[in-house]
């Protein structure tokens, strides 16, 4: 499992390397309040970052906090012994 994450890990590594090397052209970002010089594939780099963590905190809180809301509020109910059934 520790190889396939190395692996993974390298291949991305690798990806961001090739996209900051092929796309160097140097571009301006207006913030209205900043502007921004950078190559593209920096910026190209740093905006999937933000959509990926962006993605995590969205998929964090609409169901992993609900969920954990769900286990806590399980927990926190009595345990019923199992019926038994009756003897004849």
């Amino acid at each position: 499992m520790r190889l396939i994450r190395f692996l993974i890990a390298i291949a991305c590594l690798a990806a961001g390397a090739i996209v900051g090397a092929l796309n160097r052209g140097l571009i301006h970002i207006d913030l209205g309040v900043v502007i921004l010089s950078t190559n593209l594939g920096v910026a190209l780099i740093v905006s999937l970052l933000i959509g990926v963590l962006l993605g995590g905190l969205a998929i964090a809180a609409s169901v992993v906090l609900p969920l954990r809301r769900r286990l806590a509020q399980a927990e926190r109910q009595p345990k019923v012994p199992p019926a038994t059934p009756p003897e004849a």
